[in-house]
């Protein structure tokens, strides 16, 4: 089951276990995970898209032990609150994740989330070279942490 809210999404979900978020690119997959309480994101690192098969077995070996319980994918939204361009290719993931690991996804408003992880790494005088290696995942945990924010409000 796919969903856009976030209390459908919490009543599919187990009482803890690890939540993984996306931000999905074209090119790149920015994988983070949060704690089993869902109270903090985590980047973990950026997969560079292959096949959907061979993404999947990366996704799963990042997973590695962790009770994954749902996932939050990005989900690509124009400034209006319509679906952006790449919203047709994304929902059509969402339903490749559900059918291959069997969980729950939560796709997630991600409007500015690159933008805002930019601006914290230009503060903090990242090197152009270290952004760009960083970005994906780091957006990634902008996603899921506000997504976990959201359900900790929905509880």
């Amino acid at each position: 089951m796919s969903t856009r809210s976030a209390a459908d999404f919490a009543a599919a979900l187990p009482s803890g276990g690890v939540l993984a978020g996306l931000d999905l690119g074209t090119k790149t997959v920015g994988v983070a995970f949060c704690d089993a309480e869902w109270r903090f994101a985590s980047p973990a690192e950026t997969i560079a898209r292959r096949k959907q098969t061979q993404d999947f077995a990366e996704l799963r070996r990042l997973a590695g032990g962790r009770a994954l319980a749902g996932i939050v994918l990005g989900y690509p939204v124009n400034m209006d609150g319509s679906d952006g361009p790449r919203a047709q290719a994304t929902r059509a993931f969402a339903r490749a994740l559900e059918a291959e690991f069997a969980l729950p996804v939560l796709l997630w408003d991600e409007r500015l989330s690159t933008a805002a992880v930019t601006r914290e790494m230009i503060a903090a005088d990242m090197s152009r070279a270290k952004r760009a290696e960083r970005v994906d995942a780091l957006a990634a945990a902008h996603i899921l942490q506000a997504a976990i924010d959201a359900l900790a409000l929905a509880a």
